[in-house]
């Protein structure tokens, strides 16, 4: 059984907008992926336990969405080693210099009202239309 991309799409973001607003409302803690996972890197003793569980949750969605709909994740990566390795590093360093992911901003701050994340998402969504431009039309790359 293989989902449409635009129903998968939908779905996904149903399930993380409902997953957010679950984690909120049951614990007040933040569904932000950088701050969750950050907080594995330096653990405070008091704090392990539920980033541990939501991170394995995140490892399990995929497995579980790997067995019901095989080709709806990639099976390898599109881009070099090297070239994926330096992306994670400006991701994680925007996102250190952003105070959050994307996500966490777009998802869990505008949910909030948050004027930070709403600014955040703003230069976030202009950036990325420059970046698309520039490789698109000025530099000739991939459609």
């Amino acid at each position: 059984m293989s989902l449409s991309p635009t129903f998968s799409a939908v779905l996904g973001g149903l399930l993380i907008g409902a997953a957010a607003v679950f984690m909120l409302a049951t614990s007040g803690r933040i569904a932000g992926i950088s701050g969750i996972v950050g907080g594995l890197v330096a653990p405070r003793r008091d704090d392990l336990d539920w980033r541990v569980t939501f991170f394995a949750g995140l490892l399990a969605g995929g497995l579980v969405l790997r067995v019901l709909s095989p080709g709806t994740l990639p099976e390898g990566l599109s881009a070099s080693t090297p070239v994926v390795l330096a992306a994670g590093l400006l991701v994680g360093f925007g996102t250190r210099l952003g105070n959050g992911c994307t996500s966490g901003h777009g998802v869990c701050g505008l949910g909030r009202r948050s004027r930070r994340s709403l600014a955040a998402t703003l230069v976030f969504m202009l950036t990325a239309f420059a970046t698309v431009f520039v490789v698109r039309h000025l530099l000739g790359g991939a459609p």
